[in-house]
């Protein structure tokens, strides 16, 4: 039984001696040294400034290198970014003498463990409680604090998207201490970089390219505290907008729609597509403005030009189609009233020569020219019609009459045969008597029918010249038309050929 007791006692001792080597195994020297400082500095307390003396000012270094743009949400105005935030500072009670300790220079100790400055982002538009990530903070042994957490921070920007898709947005994050005076915490940049962000380790983003960034280091008194300023240090970036996916989506299909709305006046006033191609052009711009309202705030201080252009494209397919409308019916107005002679002058003599259409409107005029001489000519009474030599002898007495050598009786030869013809002479005055009636009515006929031509002519010539009209305004509207889509194009896309400066010149 002793025997027993004696061996499990041995085997307590070996089993104890095992454990103390692998605790000594395991406690190396830093982190002796880590146990050390970090257990007088919880003696200590975590809370306040690592001075000695209150008055003294603790400097804190602060930078950003960005990462990526993660998203610029246009309508609640919001940008967010991914960056590693770098704060630099000395904190005297994690000093150490490097010969104690193995030569060790630097350590890492975990986030909350010491002092932190507290730097909160003043712009901030997030819901959540924490913008940075958990990173440990590596010491050097002459008290250097480097702590460079990873962070995703969402800041106000104020978007202007007056030249959208083409818009450049200048956006700003406002870092400074919350609770900290600069009486008590200077704040400078880390590092004193000029450009503001660190860009060697960015991610370029599929719809932003970085046009510029800055920093600067401002002093600011509030209301709360008028005799504490306090120092921020706030980031600019400028950034523009790929414009290529809205190129193919938005702008191109409405050029097109713009150009295709000139048809509208080179197709013919009698062709009924003329009204049916500009309400299909009109929807199809609704339908692209629908699109376009889906990816422009609602509520922004500017109109994007491109939906003033949308609009002002959608004013102009519903004039031209009025216009349409009033040249249709120009071009059937028909005989109803004669063109206004100073609007003829105007469209005819001018506007048709300076669109490239006095030859096409000489050789409408041409007929109608005749067509005016036909009725000018039709209210005369000519002397060689083929029947005035019958209503010539119509007013003539029968006892002067006589034939001539042509055939015709004459007045002598008819007095010399008077008694030996007196009943021929009877029975052919009855004849005559007939014929002459239907020579009336035949000259009735054809007085009537010449009427009839030349009112009909001059109705024709009536109803060209509102065609010629209607064809004049028609070419006009058209290079109307055409200018006011090349001026629209030049003012809306005068930023298409923006500064591009390449991202390799920030870094």
């Amino acid at each position: 039984m002793d025997w027993l007791l004696l061996i499990l006692q041995l085997g307590m001792v070996i089993t104890w001696q095992k454990c103390h080597a692998r605790d000594v195994v395991q406690m190396s020297t830093e982190k002796v040294l880590i146990k050390n400082l970090l257990s007088e500095y919880k003696e200590r307390g975590i809370m306040g400034r690592p001075v000695e003396r209150h008055h003294q000012i603790l400097t804190v270094k602060f930078g950003l290198s960005l990462i990526q743009i993660l998203d610029l949400d246009e309508r609640n105005q919001v940008l967010t970014t991914n960056v590693w935030v770098t704060y630099e500072w000395k904190d005297i009670y994690m000093r150490w003498n490097e010969s104690e300790f193995d030569s060790i220079a630097k350590i890492r100790v975990p986030k909350g463990s010491i002092w932190e400055p507290d730097i909160k982002l003043y712009n901030y538009a997030d819901e959540r409680m924490e913008e940075r990530r958990d990173a440990n903070m590596v010491i050097h042994s002459d008290g250097t604090v480097l702590w460079i957490p990873q962070a995703i921070f969402k800041s106000v920007c104020k978007i202007d998207i007056m030249y959208f898709p083409f818009d450049i947005q200048t956006c700003k994050l406002k870092f400074s201490t919350w609770s900290y005076d600069g009486g008590q915490i200077d704040l400078q940049e880390h590092y004193g970089v000029p450009t503001g962000f660190e860009l060697s380790d960015y991610v370029e983003s599929n719809e932003w390219n970085v046009l510029k960034s800055g920093v600067s280091r401002n002093v600011i008194t509030y209301a709360c505290c008028p005799d504490a300023p306090y120092v921020d240090i706030t980031f600019m970036i400028k950034i523009k907008r790929k414009p290529a996916f809205y190129n193919y989506i938005l702008i191109l299909p409405c050029i097109l729609l713009s150009s295709l709305t000139l048809v509208l006046f080179w197709l013919p006033p009698e062709s009924p597509a003329k009204m049916q191609l500009g309400m299909n052009i009109f929807v199809a711009f609704f339908v692209l403005l629908l699109l376009l309202n889906e990816s422009t705030p609602p509520a922004s201080a500017s109109i994007p030009l491109i939906g003033a252009y949308y609009c002002l494209n959608m004013i102009m397919i519903t004039l031209s189609t009025f216009l349409s409308v009033v040249i249709v019916n120009l071009y059937f107005r028909g005989s109803k009233s004669r063109v206004p002679r100073p609007i003829k002058t105007i469209m005819v003599d001018y506007i048709a020569k300076i669109m490239c259409m006095h030859d096409q409107v000489t050789a409408n005029n041409n007929p109608g020219q005749e067509s005016f001489r036909i009725v000018r000519g039709g209210n005369k009474k000519e002397k060689n019609v083929k029947y005035d030599k019958v209503g010539y002898f119509e007013m003539q007495a029968e006892s002067s009459w006589k034939e001539q050598p042509n055939g015709t009786l004459h007045n002598d030869q008819a007095n010399s045969g008077e008694q030996d013809k007196m009943e021929m002479s009877t029975s052919f005055s009855g004849h005559f008597d007939n014929m002459s009636s239907d020579v009336k009515e035949i000259k009735a006929y054809l007085k009537k029918m010449i009427d009839k031509v030349a009112d009909k002519d001059a109705k024709e010539v009536i109803a060209r010249e509102w065609r010629i009209v209607a064809l004049v305004l028609d070419r006009l509207f058209f290079f109307l038309y055409f200018l006011s889509i090349i001026i629209s194009v030049c003012v809306v896309f005068k930023n298409v050929l923006f500064d591009s400066t390449d991202i390799s010149e920030l870094k």
